[in-house]
């Protein structure tokens, strides 16, 4: 599969794996249970932004990437997003502490592995053996908006302002 672009169908077949919050797991240091997420079917029939970052806890997803979607969680849902989503190659644990560390609780935000970068890898968009820095939009099934960063460093097609005019 190449990139993927607007207009496309979200592929068939994309799992990736989560630590649902719960109460009882809610601090950091605490391990849930990692699970499958099946994305194809989950997004199928709902409104999803889903951004990714080459790395849980590092300074440019932590600072300039994640914050953006977390302020702006309610204008995403305002515009009808029913999941908005962050991806990772990071293990399910890692991007479960990263959730709880940045007070997210239940599910606004999802924070999902792309175990060995499959979907990553599926469209080309990896960052040596990283997911890339990318956002798309999926409206039911449908991909309406799908952008890679030019430099792993920049947010700027991927960030929540560029997601936003898009909805």
């Amino acid at each position: 599969m190449s990139a993927l672009k607007a207009g496309d169908k979200f592929p068939d077949g994309v799992v990736f794996t989560y630590v649902p919050y719960t109460e009882d797991k809610g601090e950091v240091t605490a391990c849930g249970t990692p699970q499958n997420y099946n994305a194809s079917k989950e997004f199928a029939s709902k409104k999803v932004v889903l951004f990714a970052v080459p790395g849980a806890f590092t300074p440019g997803c932590s600072e300039r990437h994640l914050p953006g979607y977390i302020n702006n969680l309610s204008k995403l849902k305002s515009k009808g997003v029913d999941i908005v989503a962050v991806l990772a190659y990071n293990d399910a644990w890692v991007m479960s502490a990263w959730g709880k560390a940045n007070g997210i609780k239940g599910d606004d935000i999802l924070f999902l592995s792309d175990p060995d970068i499959k979907f990553s890898l599926s469209i080309g968009w990896t960052q040596n053996e990283r997911t890339a820095r990318y956002a798309m939009v999926i409206d039911h099934g449908k991909v309406v908006y799908a952008e890679k960063e030019q430099s792993g460093g920049d947010v700027s097609v991927s960030g929540v302002d560029a997601v936003l005019a898009k909805l």
